[in-house]
């Protein structure tokens, strides 16, 4: 089956070739440097399925021509698929697959990461170290066993952040549509509405997916109700963040840490090397001058065990296709 990858890196190429060698090289990999829009499905013509990351813009126009052009399939080589119409996919008769858990300890540690790294200051250490400077004024950090943790959403990456935050000695708050006694009484930790997580958490951390329902979930509302001088953790998705909201907050001091892996337009940014430009996204730019925010490039997903899970979980989504119709982890539009 030929197969256009949008949004193709080297490191996407590297993982999908050998996946596919290791399966006998069933399907032929057409590599697209461009993100998927209305244009660029042009490039797709004649691939019956195309293969897309968190992204590409799979719209309805966008749809329309990949499945005009012969495309059957639309193979994420992601766990979220808020950049898919499905209403439009489902109209048109193209199957959706995704890849519904790949390492989530990988996020999990990439979160936990960004809670060590703003506690002690890491990114700051860093920097004077290497200038030469070993003055610790402005370094204090702060302890992590004791402090509560809340963890909005207990899926896999959920749940696995809060096994590392555990370890820690950290008391475990977590909110989840669909609490599960289990994972309480496994974990050690209890779950409480959203105000009463937000309230009573000196870190709060996002591991939920991008819904209508969670989308700005961390408002202007939402963080007047945190402790002040917390701190927020998104590796999830930058659209559940106010980002005008997290900046009031940031320069009133009341929220005190701010990391990201994810930012709601991130989709010009992340993923390319813009060290020779100027930046354009004067939202993005304010964030960059506090000195108590670390941000990284919606990299939290990105080790080689990962990488090899997405692209096997792929290539089972294609296979499954090619042989029966339905990809492996296939992704419905929603009723009515």
């Amino acid at each position: 089956m030929r197969v256009a990858v949008f949004s193709a890196k080297p490191y996407d190429r590297q993982f999908l070739e050998a996946a596919n060698a290791a399966a006998g090289a069933p399907h032929r990999f057409e590599w697209i440097e461009a993100h998927l829009g209305p244009r660029s499905a042009l490039q797709a013509a004649g691939a019956e399925a195309a293969c897309l990351f968190v992204n590409d813009r799979a719209d309805a126009e966008a749809l329309a021509a990949l499945h005009d052009q012969g495309t059957r399939l639309i193979a994420l080589r992601c766990a979220g698929y808020n950049n898919v119409d499905l209403t439009a996919a489902a109209r048109l008769g193209l199957a959706v697959g995704r890849v519904p858990a790949y390492a989530p300890e990988a996020v999990a540690e990439h979160a936990a990461a960004l809670v060590l790294s703003l506690g002690r200051r890491l990114h700051k250490a860093y920097a004077r170290v290497r200038e030469g400077n070993f003055a610790l004024d402005g370094l204090l950090g702060l302890d992590l066993h004791g402090r509560s943790v809340g963890i909005i959403g207990t899926g896999q990456i959920g749940r696995a952040f809060a096994r590392i935050m555990g370890g820690f000695g950290c008391r475990l708050l977590a909110h989840d549509p669909f609490p599960d006694a289990g994972t309480a009484a496994r974990l050690g930790l209890e779950y409480v509405s959203l105000p009463e997580l937000l309230a009573q958490s000196d870190i709060v951390s996002l591991h939920c997916p991008l819904t209508p329902a969670t989308h700005r979930l961390i408002d202007a509302e939402a963080l007047a109700r945190m402790k002040p001088g917390a701190m927020l953790i998104n590796t999830s998705r930058g659209g559940m963040l106010g980002t005008q909201a997290v900046i009031a907050a940031l320069k009133s001091g009341h929220l005190g840490h701010l990391g990201l892996d994810v930012y709601e337009e991130e989709a010009n940014l992340f993923f390319e090397d813009l060290s020779a430009t100027v930046l354009q996204d004067d939202v993005f730019a304010r964030l960059l001058t506090f000195p108590n925010v670390l941000i990284t490039g919606h990299q939290g997903f990105f080790t080689a065990a990962a990488m090899r899970a997405i692209a096997e979980t792929t290539l089972g989504n294609l296979q499954a296709f090619a042989t029966g119709g339905i990809p492996l982890h296939p992704v419905s539009a929603p009723s009515g």
